[in-house]
């Protein structure tokens, strides 16, 4: 039985599940990607994702840990691998050796601490790769990029057999390509996301805007999360294709939330938003 009521998302082949309300869970699965953004209170529906790349220590994006990485022990599947900021891998290991005592297990885990601009392989054509956002000290966000080989201009058309001698012959017929398929930015301030191109250019950017009203701006300031003005002004810069809506506030209501962000996008923005928790999503399921 699944313990999540998640919102689902299709965008092409990719799934996306998630619940992300601001204050109470986050957490953004994509399982044809393998990865796990945030992982929340850790629902059943996600803990056979390998890879959960946490952007920060806010215990509404990572309580689940524990429970993520216990049950995978229990159902007999190998360590989760968790990337977190660097400087929450120490306090992440007693949290789950404490957890272990008092399950009286230990709880086996793969904890990689990153900063900002690593890169790390998860299967041999993805990689992640790190950046730093404004939010909490070592906060960190998230692109999964796609590697893969282009054939160069001057062997477009070739043969098959004509390809097959080439290499034989050690000629380099072909070049790296990366495809940056989803940015996920995780609890930030506005940043000028555009200076990394693979953010501006990924397929998928899943950004939080936690306050829409105006009077929630002090409110934005002080807990370093984006207002809908710096959101505004954010996406405007870059160039993604879909735009995902994440960690709206509790004291907004999705139909207003909705209201204002068409007020406030230009109106080629808006149709390719979406707010996670939008029950009525045409990419909703």
């Amino acid at each position: 039985m699944a313990s999540h009521n998640l919102a689902k998302l299709n965008i092409g082949e990719l799934e996306i599940l998630g619940y992300s309300v601001a204050g109470e869970e986050t957490v953004i699965g994509m399982p044809q990607l393998d990865v796990c953004f945030d992982i929340g209170k850790a629902p059943d529906q996600l803990i056979s994702i390998n890879n959960v790349l946490l952007t920060h220590g806010h215990i509404d994006h990572s309580a689940g840990i524990g429970y993520y990485l216990s049950h995978r022990n229990f159902c007999g599947q190998k360590p989760g691998r968790v990337f977190a900021p660097e400087n929450l891998i120490l306090p992440l290991r007693e949290v789950i050796e404490g957890w272990g005592r008092v399950d009286g297990n230990k709880i086996p885990a793969e904890l990689i601490g990153m900063r900002s601009g690593d890169e790390y392989q998860i299967k041999p054509n993805l990689i992640i790769r790190t950046f730093a956002t404004k939010h909490c000290r070592g906060s960190l966000g998230f692109c999964v990029l796609e590697k893969k080989k282009k054939l160069k201009e001057e062997y477009l058309g070739l043969a098959s057999s004509e390809i097959v001698a080439l290499k034989k012959k050690d000629v380099e017929i072909d070049y790296p390509v990366e495809i940056p398929l989803v940015s996920y930015l995780g609890d930030t301030r506005y940043h000028n996301f555009a200076k990394l191109d693979y953010v501006a250019r990924s397929k998928i950017l899943i950004a939080e805007c936690t306050f829409v009203d105006d009077e929630h701006i002090d409110r934005a300031i002080a807990g370093e999360h984006m207002h809908i003005d710096e959101f505004a002004k954010m996406v405007s810069e870059l160039d993604n294709e879909y735009i995902i809506v994440t960690h709206l506030s509790q004291r907004t209501h999705i139909l207003d939330a909705k209201k204002i962000l068409k007020e406030k996008l230009s109106p080629a923005l808006y149709k390719k938003t979406v707010l996670l928790m939008d029950k009525k999503s045409p990419l909703r399921q």
